[in-house]
């Protein structure tokens, strides 16, 4: 059994509308979630598939981040994919700070976001302090090095071509790999 915190305001999104999200985990994961709205936990109860209990954890997890539960349904089905969780707190010492960096890494009109999907593949959640990435390993230590780069100051245009060049790597080796 494992217990998950999850902040108050997300416990509906992990319920779903008339518990349709809820159910589609269990029914992915055959595991049993014991969901407690009021103090913000939900624990898993395995079923029959141990892997599956430990993916029904990563997509509680990335609803828990902010995540639409449509983006993270996708992580029950590729066993390549994962959440990563970068903190933006250690970070910052001020709420300013805070605001500051989240709206470098969205970017105007959420561009920068936009952009790191597009080219990665991955897909991003910027919620709280945190910033959360769904891809597969390779696709989230780059989007993790662009969001370093936006932390610590890169001007974005450096961190698209880093992104550019990268998205190439990424095809070229997906081309070497067939």
């Amino acid at each position: 059994m494992t217990h998950i915190k999850v902040p108050k305001d997300r416990v509906g999104a992990i319920i779903g509308p008339k518990g349709r999200v809820k159910q589609i985990i269990e029914e992915k994961s055959t595991a049993s979630l014991d969901i407690d709205s009021e103090e913000g936990t939900v624990e898993i109860i395995p079923g029959d598939d141990a892997v599956g209990a430990m993916k029904a954890e990563d997509v509680i997890n990335a609803i828990a981040r902010g995540f639409n539960p449509d983006k993270t349904f996708t992580m029950f089905d590729d066993d390549m994919l994962m959440l990563e969780v970068i903190d933006l707190s250690k970070h910052t010492g001020t709420q300013k700070e805070l605001l500051r960096l989240k709206g470098r890494i969205i970017g105007k009109g959420g561009k920068t976001r936009e952009i790191t999907e597009r080219l990665i593949g991955v897909k991003m959640s910027v919620y709280g302090k945190t910033v959360s990435v769904i891809g597969t390993p390779e696709q989230n230590q780059i989007a993790r090095t662009a969001i370093e780069m936006l932390i610590e100051g890169a001007n974005h245009g450096s961190v698209y071509s880093y992104l550019e060049k990268k998205r190439q790597e990424l095809l070229q080796s997906q081309l070497d790999y067939y």
